[in-house]
């Protein structure tokens, strides 16, 4: 078997593996200790979502993971403001330990990586205000390929020997179980760590195999809903898609868990990881930084030390945010708040700009004249006669808070900059775009001018006025442009800006900033091309890029193999991992994309995924759920007139592992 790159697909694969070794006859039994009854969890831990660091994300089992960097990690907390912020959890990962306990049966803690023991890094952990974490397996061995000892039977020994350290958070993960209930083995757990009279807050890592969300709010403070996350967009994206349906189970010490922050690893840009940290908070989810923030920037610290967001994660009243409206990729996912305010998430998941928008009712709160919007990344306040709107980034969420408030009148009113069509330029011709300036409050916004600036040597013009002298509620100026990339302009992304500037009643010059890119792109080719050849616009992938014309290899670029699906094998084609999207300009010239789809054999019997075609953000044709049983099925779409066809892979509905998709032999006729 091959691609063992992420660490879910190990551990569901070893899990399998150790199952089917259980189940020979004279295999050894596996004993479990025997607690006394266990009683109802109303302990009074992480009545919020526990804010920490784990190390696993940026150190895996590296010879850096040690007592040092363990310690640092907490000054770090303390001189950068992120335990002021609430981060207050310090947790090891796997491989601190050595890989046989001593003749007593106690785990023994690696002497290479913590001379001084975990006691002592406890010690200093607590000296800074702070609190420390540690893990282990509900199994025989946790999941490192190395093996380091488990817990399963060693329940009540081991949790004495994490309180004697004074620790206190325990990530229980899922390898190696055995084949033992997952119920039975979190609950002996849960009574080990009660039966030591230490408050340890109890982190239950089953990868959501068993529904833990149904089953595990009187066992542990949090449950792991997903497989492991990596740090790409597609990885992202489908956990936040298995984690949102889930909110009605979430609440004050017991919370779902989407797994670990990937904010600030780098295989993410910062508007992504703002939307990663955003949707995060409005799930309630534990917030567990999972960068090396040692060598972290400040574009990263001011993402993870963003006190107007964490508050929304913190709240007390430990509601999950729940979907209001879904469609296309736009996204409202709306949180209740202790004092009777929303937070709301307006969260654009496609490769272009989208305007977003709910309203102060939809998102439950009361009839009013007006509302105060507070937008939370600006951290600036403005009023809204109840909309609630924006023209969010590909990729990007814009997060407001929202109050039923007698002082809305005190800000000025909320302004919705907007992108009418796709900022689609070929070098050397004239694109026309529209730009719209809204006024969303109650009062009027005065004196409103706005600006259009691209990068240097592109000709910006506007052929429609850019000022009015008022603009009440609802009310829009548009404005028309000429955009000119230079003749011999390379094909890609390029940034403009698009700035507003108007007066309150009160006088006060207010500005708002939309960034967003336009494209440079060349006519598609004449004929019937292999899409493998040709550039596409934008790629989204789960693991690794996206392969021309192999199959996908999920880490560096060129790691794949032949694309082959069942038992066939195609020269051409795309090398996918659902959650996976894959945009290219058709320009209008076009007529139909085909192509022999499925699971790649590689994956052996794993894998779920669905295809997808889009053309102008109508579906216009796709496939059921395909798996690796399955051969490949013909795929056909009809994309007359389309400028922008996009080609998707979903998970099938069960999570990203294995999902390797190939689009065999894709093919783009014009």
């Amino acid at each position: 078997m091959r691609h063992l790159h992420t660490r879910t697909t190990r551990r569901r694969m070893v899990a399998a593996l150790t199952v089917l070794l259980f189940a020979v006859p004279g295999a050894p039994a596996v004993a479990v200790e025997e607690g006394p009854a266990s009683p109802a969890l109303a302990d009074g831990l992480a009545l919020t979502p526990p804010m920490g660091f784990n190390n696993w994300n940026s150190t895996h089992c590296r010879a850096e993971f040690n007592e040092s960097m363990v310690k640092g990690i907490a000054d770090i907390f303390v001189e950068k403001g992120l335990k002021d912020a609430g981060y207050q959890y310090v947790n090891l990962d796997d491989c601190w330990a050595l890989p046989a306990r001593d003749a007593d049966g106690k785990l023994v803690p690696d002497p290479a990586r913590f001379p001084n023991g975990i006691k002592a890094v406890a010690d200093y952990v607590h000296s800074k205000g702070l609190k420390l974490g540690i893990y282990t397996s509900a199994g025989t061995k946790t999941c490192s390929s190395v093996g380091f000892p488990g817990a399963l039977g060693h329940e009540y020994s081991d949790a004495q020997q994490f309180a004697d350290w004074g620790v206190d958070y325990l990530k229980y993960d899922n390898c190696n179980n055995q084949g033992v209930d997952a119920r039975l083995r979190y609950t002996t757990m849960r009574d080990a760590l009660r039966a030591t009279g230490r408050p340890i807050v109890y982190s239950i890592c089953e990868w959501g195999q068993n529904k833990p969300w149904e089953w595990a709010a009187d066992v542990g403070h949090l449950w792991r809903t997903t497989g492991d996350i990596s740090d790409t967009w597609g990885s992202m994206l489908s956990i936040l898609k298995q984690n949102l349906p889930l909110a009605p189970h979430a609440g004050p010490g017991h919370w779902n868990d989407p797994d670990m922050l990937e904010v600030g690893n780098g295989g993410m840009t910062a508007t992504e990881y703002r939307s990663h940290f955003s949707m995060w908070s409005v799930m309630a989810a534990p917030l567990l930084i999972g960068s090396d923030l040692r060598t972290a920037s400040d574009e990263t610290f001011g993402i993870l030390g963003n006190k107007e967001v964490i508050a929304v994660d913190q709240d007390p009243l430990g509601k999950q945010g729940s979907v209001i409206s879904f469609g296309g990729g736009r996204w409202v996912v709306a949180k209740e708040m202790k004092d009777g305010s929303r937070a709301v998430a307006l969260f654009n998941e496609t490769s272009s700009p989208q305007r977003i928008a709910t309203t102060a009712a939809a998102v439950g709160l009361p009839d009013a004249a007006a509302y105060t919007l507070r937008d939370l990344w600006q951290h600036k306040s403005y009023n809204t006669a109840g909309t609630i709107s924006a023209t969010v980034p590909a990729h990007g969420t814009v997060l407001v808070r929202v109050f039923a408030d007698r002082g809305w009148n005190q800000h000025p009113p909320a302004v919705e900059l907007g992108l009418d069509g796709s900022p689609l330029v070929q070098a050397g011709s004239r694109a026309r775009l529209t730009t719209t300036v809204t006024d969303l409050g109650r009062t009027p916004a005065g004196q409103v001018s706005v600006r259009l600036s691209g990068p240097e040597g592109w000709a910006v013009k506007p052929t429609s006025p850019t000022t009015s002298a008022a603009l009440s509620t609802g009310r829009s100026l548009r404005t028309t442009w000429a955009v000119t990339a230079p003749q011999g302009t390379p094909t890609g992304s390029y940034d403009l800006t698009l700035k507003a500037s108007y007066r309150s009643p009160a006088g006060v010059r207010v500005e708002n900033v939309l960034p967003f890119t336009a494209t440079v792109v060349v006519p598609p080719p004449a004929g019937t091309s292999a899409l493998g050849d040709l550039l596409w616009l934008s790629a989204a992938n789960g693991y690794g890029p996206v392969e021309r014309n192999t199959s996908n290899g999920e880490s560096a670029a060129g790691d794949g193999h032949p694309i082959t699906v069942g038992g066939v094998v195609y020269a051409k084609g795309l090398g996918v991992h659902a959650e996976s999207a894959v945009e290219y300009y058709t320009g209008g010239a076009c007529e139909t994309v085909t192509a022999d789809v499925g699971v790649d054999d590689e994956k052996g019997a794993n894998g779920t995924v669905a295809f997808e075609v889009w053309a102008d953000g109508t579906k216009v044709a796709s496939t059921g759920v395909l798996t690796n049983a399955m051969p490949a099925e013909p795929l056909s779409a009809d994309i007359t007139g389309a400028r922008l066809v996009r080609l998707v892979v979903t998970d099938g509905g069960d999570g990203i592992d294995s999902d390797h998709a190939d689009w065999a032999d894709a093919r783009l006729s014009c």
